[in-house]
């Protein structure tokens, strides 16, 4: 239905002590376009003459980025040049993805190669020459019976006769970027799965009442564990049945049927696959003979079928609220942008921050050379990785851990929606990436806006006064929907320097069957377990404090017994403010301390401030739970998850340690192409370039207000660098939009507003709603060969 509300902004109280007047307020951008999702025409300061006076206005504030953006993603053309200059590549034998069956070569990704941090300061802080420009290409092997994933670097771009293709191996602690791929033959293995479901059709119609064939008439489908099991010599994998959703909902994460079985897929020759085990409520057969003797048997027990129903849905149910009907509070933006952006250069200015954003097909969004008051804070801020990890009595559900840059956050953050994601007036860019030989572009991914959180940055309140200063923050917000769950990642910037960094989890847990799995989780539907499992997202915070030079201060509270010269005799209880150096990287694998007692800060030895304090940042938890991973030494993970084992670590940076993860590193978690671990070893932390990766994250034991989908006010965590003696006052101080009440016997005095003018005009509610008639999936290129004019919409996903 739409309604359209007129609302009048006007503050009675201000305005008459403003004496501003009234204008009419023209219809705010709903969302912006263009090539990075944006269109922001107006030129750098135009919209100050709104500002200064009380009317309203839609205004975007652009500005022109000092340098290049060295981090961005690479263009259309740039990707196709790749491309067709590796098919040139004889050596290669690629064949195009189009044509290429499991058993060629081809391209899987092409990205940028991130430029070596000594290089890019070079350009940044110097004045010297722009990092030569390379791609980073992942080609597959397939045409071998021992396929595998190799890295390469491309370059320099553009394409000439300079150009090369070799080898990329030095970011990688196993000293080749290459790794054997045990799941290359994808379609045979879903082929056998379904192979084994027709065999026992006639027990499955019996204990779940369908089938899975692979035929459009079944019932039920079969899902697999992640990562690669290796035991010796084989390769091996667990299945089970799920029961297909009947509804609008693809809710087949809560519709297990506790049927499993594991197979032996060692090898490309799938008449050697077999079938060496089947589970159902707690019991495990080791042949498929013995299990169906044992269901045909008298006495077996039938534990019921998974049924989908309304508990699946994310349409609204039950009574409806109180008031319900009525339209929720609404953020408005009346008088434009207060932050500009540089469109073609993904650079954005926000009230002394200023920074550029990346995108790759791993860890989607990033943020690099982060500046606050003209001075670097933060060289890079970035996902690393993220993963799940589950235990259940049920082998599926317990040889389950994914490690989710292996499917990719860039190709899993699909359009915002405008008004629910993010404000309808937010600014929304797009994102892009390459896989397979097509560009995908996801058009409104990434949303930025500027917000009131709903309370002051600071008040205090007097004898004769009231002081109280507004709180607005910038948020740069993309959500990546990674197969169930849906990731809600979010930088918050804030006007007192520090920046607040966000994760959050919605989406369909993924469920076990209920029986025997007591100590596991709760019962929480019929035949449905809310299947425990560890949350951990790995970040990577470069931080750069008025240089390179840095070093970790510790600073605790402590409990101390002290005997004053003022109380004799007395000694008193109380407690003392402790500070000292971690001076080294094992020293530097660090836990939060249990009563928040302890705050880890990077400073620079060499800067401190008026009184004499180091100047820093420091890394501190905010809001939600804070996790590393529960398992020790994970069966399932091996060393793949060594950045997982604490909560924080401190490491001397080196160009050639740039990620703490590899994207398949899930093919053999105990020889992983990556392992954080080796990054660990013993360097100073004197005075050196520092890195912090850092580890968000929850313990989830889902439970029946988990269903249909977990809610973000639950599962969320996040962290906080805050500037500690950075600056020697208060940053927050210099907005105007503050203020002071003066009052005396109950009458006000003086109200004082600095200068900040109320807008007052008139709104049509309905210009400024989001129009979601133009919801995209996404939009799909080919690349090999290139053909622009090809370009088409796709659902989210398709090709």
């Amino acid at each position: 239905m739409q309604f359209k509300v007129t609302v009048l902004l006007l503050f009675a109280a201000a305005a008459e002590a403003i004496g501003g007047s009234k204008h009419k307020l023209f219809p705010v951008r709903l969302r912006a376009k263009g090539k990075a999702g944006l269109d922001a025409k107006i030129s750098a300061r135009e919209v100050e003459a709104s500002s200064a006076s009380s009317g309203c206005s839609d205004g975007t504030i652009t500005t022109t980025a000092p340098k290049l953006n060295i981090f961005g993603s690479l263009t259309d053309d740039e990707l196709a040049s790749v491309t067709a200059f590796l098919h040139q590549q004889k050596s290669l034998n690629l064949t195009a993805v189009s044509n290429a069956t499991a058993w060629d070569n081809t391209i899987v990704t092409i990205d940028l190669l991130q430029p070596n941090k000594s290089d890019a300061l070079i350009y940044l802080d110097q004045g010297g020459p722009a990092p030569p420009k390379y791609a980073q290409a992942t080609l597959q092997f397939g045409a071998t019976l021992e396929p595998y994933v190799q890295e390469y670097q491309v370059g320099p771009l553009p394409i000439t006769n300079q150009s090369a293709v070799s080898e990329l191996n030095y970011i990688y602690t196993s000293s080749k970027g290459k790794q054997r791929i045990y799941n290359a033959d994808a379609l045979s293995i879903a082929a056998f799965q379904y192979q084994v479901g027709t065999q026992i059709a006639n027990i499955t119609k019996k204990l779940l009442n369908g089938t899975a064939t692979g035929s459009a008439t079944d019932s039920l489908l079969i899902g697999s564990n992640d990562p690669v099991i290796h035991e010796g010599n084989r390769t091996v994998q667990w299945n089970q049945f799920y029961s297909i959703n009947t509804g609008f909902a693809f809710d087949e994460d809560l519709l297990p049927t506790g049927l499993e079985f594991k197979i032996d897929i060692t090898g490309r020759n799938p008449s050697k696959w077999s079938v060496i085990g089947w589970y159902y409520g707690g019991q495990f057969w080791s042949t498929t003979k013995a299990f169906v003797a044992a269901v045909n048997s008298p006495g077996f027990k039938n534990l019921g079928p998974a049924v989908d129903g309304s508990f699946g849905s994310t349409d609204p149910q039950g009574t409806q609220l109180p008031h319900d009907d009525l339209y929720p509070p609404t953020s408005l933006q009346p008088q434009g942008t207060r932050y500009a952006v540089d469109v073609e250069q993904q650079y954005v200015e926000w009230m002394g921050f200023s920074f550029y954003i990346g995108f790759t097909r791993d860890t989607g969004m990033q943020l690099h050379n982060i500046n606050y008051q003209g001075q670097r804070i933060i060289y890079e801020l970035s996902l690393q990785e993220a993963l799940a990890h589950y235990a259940s009595i049920d082998p599926l559900q317990s040889t389950t851990s994914y490690l989710d840059s292996y499917y990719g956050f860039g190709p899993s953050s699909f359009e915002l929606v405008q008004g629910f994601d993010c404000p309808a007036y937010a600014t929304y860019l797009n994102a892009s990436f390459f896989s397979e030989e097509v560009s995908h572009t996801h058009p409104n991914a990434i949303c930025l806006f500027e917000y009131d959180p709903g309370y002051p940055i600071s008040r205090h309140i007097a004898e004769d006064y009231t002081t109280v200063t507004k709180h607005a923050d910038l948020i740069l917000r993309s959500v990546a929907t990674v197969g169930n769950y849906d990731y809600m990642f979010e930088y918050a910037f804030h006007i007192d320097g520090s920046i607040h960094v966000t994760v959050r989890a919605s989406g369909y847990v993924q469920g076990a069957y209920y029986a025997e799995n007591e100590e596991y989780g709760f019962r929480i539907h019929d035949v449905l377990s809310g299947d425990m499992h560890d949350h951990v997202i790995n970040y990577k915070l470069d931080l750069d404090v008025l240089g390179t030079k840095n070093s970790l201060m510790k600073s605790s509270v402590v409990p101390a017994t002290v005997q004053y010269n003022w109380s004799p005799g007395v000694p008193r209880n109380t407690m003392k403010f402790e500070r000292d150096f971690i001076t080294n990287e094992n020293d530097a694998q660090i836990n939060w301390d249990y009563n928040a007692a302890t705050t880890y800060t990077v400073v620079n030895k060499d800067q401190k401030n008026q009184y004499g304090e180091y100047k820093g940042y420091t890394v501190t938890p905010a809001s939600g739970s804070v996790t590393h991973l529960t398992v020790q030494n994970s069966t399932n993970l091996g060393p793949s998850a060594n950045w997982a084992n604490n909560h924080l670590y401190a490491l001397q940076q080196h160009d050639y340690e740039p990620r703490s993860a590899y994207p398949y590193n899930n093919q053999d978690t105990y020889h992983p192409v990556v392992d954080f671990g080796e990054f660990i070893d013993g360097e100073s932390l004197d005075q050196e370039d520092i890195v912090i990766y850092f580890n968000l994250g929850m313990h989830h034991i889902p439970q029946t207000a988990d269903l249909p989908v977990t809610v973000f006010t639950t599962a969320q965590s996040s962290m906080l660098i805050i500037p500690e003696n950075y600056i020697d006052y208060n940053p927050s101080r210099a907005t105007i939009h503050n203020v002071r009440v003066n009052f005396n016997s109950g009458v006000v005095t003086d109200v004082d507003t600095f200068g900040a003018v109320v807008p007052q005009c008139q709104l049509d509610f309905g210009s400024v709603s989001a129009n979601l008639s133009g919801y995209t999936g996404e939009v799909v290129t080919p690349k090999f060969p290139y053909d622009p004019s090809a370009a088409q919409v796709a659902n989210p996903g398709g090709t």
